[in-house]
């Protein structure tokens, strides 16, 4: 595995990018809109049509196929959409990275097309309000009409001293969640490059998302859940796969390990053999590994403002 990534978008990616030269007409609201595409082109024109009615002031569509025969239709109906395809394998964590940087908006909204995005999805005076405590990331209630309700609020708890991640689909306003369902939510982009976005070096959907969003908790910032921002999906909801492997090993070292003493974090060496007797990797591997995430935690230890057990322990009053 690689080393841990210590800016922003270190990972740089070919891509192609195709429009995105005109502004957005109407354009009432200071939010960029990431899109992230991973069905066919059928439903992509209203998608885009109801984007541009909300008001967004860029709009940027990560296309999944780069064949798609349809782009310069696309581009000549939404001259002012940017559209990005990758040229080399991907994660949706690359791909939030790439538009992150791509847009300047100091807020942005994730989305994917399988959600079905009304044009009155987000007004001004609503994101006003999900806007008004500053936080980093507030995540829509996320439905499914064909379904009964399925958690998009998540809690950590400790179970057999190891960390455990309690789903819920009670809701209540403002509540807090230990991360985004399927990353769509409504972020702070100056707080999202403070994290250094999403670890490329996690492959893993589940563990990529989960290691940014507890950084960002045990950083100081504050994910919520909001019940006046409804997002539905067009069909079932995605599972997400929780598999243990290399990508739960890095956020384990990264997340849990570190320890908040005095003023910063830092990951002791006795922690080394703790770290051993779970790892399935060699002793020279895992101390590899180990290295990486001590030396990473020292350079930004005084970002730490609190520690995995201290977080379980006072969740909810973060």
């Amino acid at each position: 595995m690689n080393s841990i990534p210590s800016i922003f978008n270190q990972r740089q990616i070919t891509r192609t990018v195709l429009g995105g030269k005109e502004p957005v007409p109407n354009a009432t609201l200071n939010i960029a809109v990431l899109l992230l595409n991973s069905q066919g082109n059928h439903c992509r024109v209203p998608l885009l049509e109801n984007l541009t009615k909300c008001g967004f002031s860029s709009i940027v569509s990560f296309e999944s196929v780069a064949e798609n025969y349809s782009l310069d239709e696309f581009t000549r109906t939404f001259p002012f959409v940017k559209f990005i395809i990758p040229r080399e394998p991907v994660t949706d964590g690359d791909l939030i990275n790439i538009g992150m940087s791509e847009v300047t908006e100091p807020h942005v909204l994730v989305l994917r097309d399988t959600l079905l995005f009304a044009r009155d999805a987000l007004t001004a005076r609503l994101a006003e309000k999900l806007l008004a405590a500053s936080p980093y990331c507030v995540a829509p209630r996320l439905l499914c009409p064909s379904a009964p309700p399925f958690p998009v609020v998540f809690a950590p708890s400790v179970r057999d001293a190891m960390l455990d991640v309690e789903p819920s689909s009670v809701i209540s306003d403002g509540a807090p969640t230990l991360y985004p369902f399927d990353n769509i939510g409504l972020y702070d982009r100056a707080a999202f490059i403070r994290l250094g976005g999403y670890d490329y070096t996690i492959t893993s959907p589940y563990w990529q998302n989960l290691d940014l969003s507890f950084r960002a908790w045990l950083w100081g910032e504050r994910i919520t859940v909001s019940t006046a921002f409804n997002l539905p999906y067009a069909e079932r909801p995605p599972s997400g796969d929780v598999t243990a492997n290399l990508g739960s090993s890095r956020f384990y070292l990264k997340n849990l390990v570190p320890q908040f003493v005095d003023d910063h974090g830092v990951i002791p060496r006795s922690s080394f053999w703790v770290y051993l007797r779970r790892s399935s990797c060699g002793f020279f591997e895992t101390l590899r590994q180990f290295g990486d995430a001590r030396q990473w935690v020292a350079q930004n230890k005084y970002r730490f403002r609190r520690d995995a057990a201290y977080l379980v322990e006072h969740w909810g009053d973060v």
